[in-house]
């Protein structure tokens, strides 16, 4: 009887415990509505690469993504359909790979070139160096979607979360969340659907 109290003790702490550190990752990132700050984070041309230096964007698509997760991979093709859809209208996309290349050395910086050049991406492709940017906003899943809007105040957050709501099948996508947000801000209308939940592999830092 003994034995099944302190089992119980202690699966009951585990919960806990979950539970609380998952909220407590939720609130140490950015929420919709908040000021997004800049950073200056090495492409993978080894140049630095700033929000600032969009002068004409209207706002940003920023992806938090990385080489070898199957998740990342599945939306590769998506995420380039993106930047050639809405750069021309003021929405590039901005590529950052959060994970640590020691944890995981399949997104070193070397392979990052490798993969980018293999899928011919048409927009930056950011080492978060230290893992220091993907913590400010609050990422937690490859790939996790942060849509930013230029205001009087900075860099707004519109949206948050997944690209759509079919990783594995993009011919049976009945919701795309990050066009339909873009779609919205172009109008200068409201997003409907503000946040949903990031489906991907977890960061390795």
């Amino acid at each position: 009887m003994k034995t099944i109290k302190i089992f119980a003790f202690v699966l009951l702490a585990g919960l806990v415990s979950a539970f609380t550190y998952k909220n407590m990752d939720a609130a140490t990132g950015y929420k919709v509505g908040d000021i997004a700050t800049d950073f200056s984070l090495k492409n993978i041309d080894n140049k630095k690469v700033s929000l600032k230096d969009f002068k004409d964007a209207k706002g940003y698509i920023v992806i938090f993504t990385c080489n070898h997760c199957p998740y990342a991979q599945a939306y590769e093709d998506r995420i380039i359909a993106l930047d050639k859809k809405y750069k021309k209208q003021g929405y590039p996309v901005i590529a950052i790979n959060p994970n640590n290349p020691e944890k995981q050395k399949d997104d070193s910086f070397d392979l990052m070139k490798v993969r980018a050049k293999e899928k011919a991406f048409t927009f930056p492709y950011l080492l978060d160096e230290g893992q220091k940017i993907y913590p400010q906003y609050g990422a937690t899943k490859t790939p996790h979607v942060y849509i930013l809007q230029k205001t009087s105040k900075g860099n707004q957050v519109k949206y948050i979360g997944a690209i759509d709501d079919n990783y594995g099948d993009e011919k049976a996508v009945k919701q795309k969340y990050v066009e339909n947000a873009v779609d919205a801000l172009l109008k200068n209308k409201e997003v409907a659907v503000k946040e949903t939940k990031a489906i991907g592999c977890s960061i390795k830092a």
